[in-house]
């Protein structure tokens, strides 16, 4: 891996695009990059541990988190809140060290209001099909979730625009691998 930057970059996209599996990758492939631990009030699926996929939290500890500053973003997203605790992001880029976020694309645009300097990735599917087929394929929600969360997605695609780069997920190892050549190249200079 390249010498890394101290850069905050962000990771998002529609649900079902594969920003989990992309991630997760990235830890597999490049154990040395950090990547942040949302909070979120939903409940846990099948597999995933507290701590290391999400801090599963109650909204009472969520409300509380927003009320003392903790987070740097927050969204609700299919009816649960998600957040990125400010603290340990803020660790990592002191350390000067790179910090790697997975969010919605609402707490994209937080990030980008409160830190402008932060590069914004979209993790875009090959094509709307291939998201249709990814979302209908994951089988844990109901089928007015799955509508919600299509609708969202079209929404979220139209959004691509705001962000500073499009990363296709057409192979998780190629996607990977260029989100970790992002994450580590210097940010480009000023006007």
């Amino acid at each position: 891996m390249a010498r890394p930057h101290a850069r905050l970059t962000v990771l998002s996209g529609p649900s079902g695009v594969g920003k989990g599996t992309v991630v997760a990758e990235v830890r597999r492939r490049h154990p040395e990059v950090w990547v942040s631990v949302s909070a979120t009030t939903r409940k846990p699926r099948p597999g995933e541990v507290d701590g290391e996929h999400y801090w599963f939290v109650d909204d009472a500890f969520f409300d509380d988190l927003i009320a003392k500053g903790g987070l740097l973003e927050w969204a609700e997203y299919a009816g649960n809140r998600y957040g990125t605790p400010k603290d340990p992001v803020d660790e990592q880029l002191r350390a000067g060290s790179p910090a790697l976020l997975e969010i919605e694309l609402q707490g994209a645009r937080q990030v980008r209001e409160r830190a402008p300097e932060a590069q914004l990735v979209f993790l875009a599917p090959p094509s709307w099909a291939a998201l249709v087929s990814r979302l209908a394929g994951r089988g844990t929600e109901h089928p007015e979730v799955q509508e919600r969360r299509l609708a969202l997605a079209q929404a979220e695609l139209d959004a691509a625009g705001e962000f500073d780069v499009v990363v296709v997920n057409d192979d998780v190892a190629r996607a990977a691998d260029e989100l970790v050549r992002l994450l580590t190249a210097p940010p480009p200079a000023g006007p």
